[in-house]
């Protein structure tokens, strides 16, 4: 669909302007990092059963509580910590996902510098393994990759990693490239 400047976009891109540039800077362009892709994967589980529109506004909030989603600082909350993230207005508080979030960083505080990343990347499919798709329909909520991922890191000791939440991040990590056949942003990554 074309935006109000004429470029095509995904037609979900179009419903409010900080989506317009979400999808233009960021959605489906790589991220590598272990911080990075914690924050994203911390993000994408606070969004399971909301909307991501919720969890974007949010994001500075997220971020200031969060520590900048540094998994060595994340990793030294306390129960403290835990309280005041339960009363912060400016995030999602969600015990579980609160919970989540802090033991992720824990066990990832274990990992090998850049061992997250690699993982993460690992799981990419080969360019042209999937149909480009034409319509939001086309678009899979899940796929093979996603769900391995999904078991891998669970496997690894990481909650709140579905194989929905796995493709979500996929998606917005650029690992896959889900902008729409016409979106002028297909193949930006």
């Amino acid at each position: 669909m074309a935006g109000p400047d004429g470029r095509l976009r995904c037609p979900w891109a179009l419903s409010t302007e900080d989506y317009v540039a979400y999808h233009d800077e960021e959605w489906g362009r790589p991220v590598h990092g272990d911080d990075a892709l914690y924050e994203r994967l911390s993000l994408e589980a606070f969004q399971s059963g909301l909307s991501w529109i919720t969890i974007l506004r949010r994001r500075p909030g997220f971020r200031a509580a969060f520590a900048g989603f540094r998994i060595e600082k994340v990793a030294a909350f306390t129960g403290e910590d835990r309280e005041r993230l339960l009363a912060d207005p400016g995030i999602i508080r969600n015990r579980a996902k609160v919970d989540a979030t802090m033991a992720n960083a824990k066990v990832l505080a274990d990992w090998a510098p850049g061992e997250l990343d690699e993982l993460i990347w690992s799981f990419a499919p080969e360019p042209g393994a999937y149909p480009v798709p034409s319509s939001t329909a086309d678009v899979p909520a899940v796929t093979a990759e996603s769900t391995a991922l999904s078991k891998t890191l669970k496997k690894r000791g990481l909650r709140f990693v579905g194989p929905t939440t796995a493709y979500a991040l996929m998606q917005a990590c650029g690992l896959v490239d889900d902008h729409l056949e016409a979106c002028s942003s297909r193949g930006a990554r």
